[in-house]
């Protein structure tokens, strides 16, 4: 299975996706604060990150923004999760370069649905 890096400021999010992620067999690792998102993909070599795009200091865009430059050629993907979920959202993270995108609140079977396009 996958290992996937979550960065989300809310501690209960990370739990519920940790175990939706755990009960399907991937190994997850996490950071609230992310300004810790680039440290975190270098020492945990993820195969994907779940970025959340409403964070304190610094957003999910500005974070996909810092992770292109620190990992020009990433053997990673990016999907935001966020409760930000309109049509203009989803096309903006897209272009921004997320490979894809998960709507909160969501179910275990949302999250397969995406894992399943990029793992």
């Amino acid at each position: 299975m996958a290992k996937i890096l979550l960065v989300d400021d809310s501690p209960a999010d990370i739990r519920f996706m940790t175990e939706v992620l755990r009960g399907m067999g991937h190994t997850v690792a996490s950071t609230s604060d992310p300004a810790e998102a680039e440290g975190a993909i270098g020492s945990e070599d993820p195969d994907l990150v779940l970025l959340d795009v409403v964070m304190p200091g610094r957003n999910g865009y500005e974070v996909l923004r810092g992770i292109k430059r620190e990992f020009p050629n990433p053997s990673f993907k990016v999907v935001f999760v966020s409760s930000k979920g309109s049509e203009t959202d989803l096309k903006w993270s897209l272009r921004q370069g997320a490979a894809d995108y998960i709507i909160k609140p969501y179910t275990p079977a949302d999250v397969q649905t995406v894992l399943s396009r990029h793992l």
